[in-house]
């Protein structure tokens, strides 16, 4: 363990040598990142190629076979620990927006401050109807799930997370389930965020957002970032071929 002096000037999230396999099959075959304090990472590369399990494994959601992931120095992959206090710091949203059908909106933002934090209903509803009014949502906060949009019930899993206040938010592929219409309002509660500074790693297939809001892009390919650097020189004079192969079928 780094002293704590030396982790105050490090990366926010350091992977190094990460190896993920299920059974035979290996998804993630040695993948090095560093995340800096209050970047904003897009990952993209062809279905399949590991982007979701790369979340999956900074989450703890998935063990890590080989490698190490550090949070502020300190390795969270190690086996044995308990996960419970990383999930806190390192939030997660996925496409799927996994809201309580029975609950409001409300309520279902409120449920884990209650339960894992330990606040009241009285400590736990302001914080979280600041969090609806600061992302426009504030009038439909006691509505149920099926009464919001798509965009709206995402919008809702984007600030279920925030509750726990995290210091890294992981968004796996949020907008992939929405009608197009939709897209746009989530990504700007993305472009919120990243004004605030939050540190964000993002899988995506919204290549005009990558290349417009990310501080750096990592192209994802067969378990290994192929390459990585800025949008303009990923999406404008990209080095590998098969980064310029992808790019000139997502793109077209």
């Amino acid at each position: 363990m780094r002293a704590a002096d030396e982790r105050a000037g490090g990366p926010k999230l350091a992977l190094s040598g990460v190896v993920k396999r299920f059974g035979q099959h290996t998804v993630l075959d040695g993948v090095d990142l560093d995340i800096a304090r209050g970047e904003m990472v897009c990952l993209i590369g062809p279905s399949g190629s590991g982007k979701s399990t790369l979340l999956r494994c900074i989450n703890l959601l998935e063990p890590v076979d080989e490698g190490f992931v550090r949070l502020d120095g300190v390795d969270i992959s190690e086996p044995g620990l308990d996960p419970g206090p990383i999930r806190r710091r390192i939030g997660i949203v996925f496409q799927s927006f996994n809201l309580f059908p029975h609950m409001s909106a409300l309520a279902n933002v409120t449920l884990a401050p209650r339960r894992v934090l330990g606040l009241s209903a009285a400590e736990a509803e302001p914080a979280a109807e600041a969090l609806f009014a600061r992302f426009n949502l504030a009038q439909h906060m006691r509505k149920y799930p099926d009464q919001l949009s798509g965009g709206q019930q995402q919008r809702v899993a984007i600030i279920r997370a925030l509750a726990m206040q995290p210091e890294v938010m992981l968004f796996d592929e949020i907008t992939s389930a929405l009608d197009p219409e939709l897209v746009g309002e989530v990504l700007d509660v993305l472009r919120q965020l990243r004004a605030d500074g939050m540190t964000m790693v993002i899988a995506t297939h919204e290549m005009s957002f990558a290349r417009e809001a990310a501080d750096r892009v990592c192209f994802i390919d067969d378990g290994r970032i192929a390459e990585e650097g800025p949008p303009a020189a990923i999406f404008t004079a990209p080095r590998q071929e098969r980064t310029r192969a992808f790019l000139r079928t997502v793109l077209r």
